[in-house]
């Protein structure tokens, strides 16, 4: 299925769930998916608790928080070892 008919399972609004991206139709969150996915549910695990869930929401999940990160920028922090020992001698008041 296209990426953009997935992410039309998803709803944001400001009424619903407090504006949390959502499973349109529904109250379960983008967020509360993707932690049982992660803690190790299956999809199929996840179907047979929730009546009316297809697969298809599962991957709208997916696709949001892919969608998401794509537009997140990173800036990777380096702590070089001089440096970190240089602020942990100070925070811990070993100068």
């Amino acid at each position: 299925m296209e990426k953009e008919r997935l992410l039309e399972r998803i709803d944001v609004n400001p009424k619903v769930m407090v504006g949390k991206p959502v499973i349109k139709g529904t109250r379960l969150t983008v967020h509360y998916i993707l932690s049982l996915l992660a803690s190790g549910m299956t999809v199929d695990e996840i179907l047979s608790e929730y009546d009316g869930l297809e697969r298809e929401d599962t991957l709208a999940c997916l696709a949001f928080a892919a969608e998401a990160l794509e537009r997140t920028e990173f800036v990777p922090l380096v702590v070089e070892a001089n440096a970190r020992s240089f602020c942990l001698g100070i925070c811990l008041g070993n100068s």
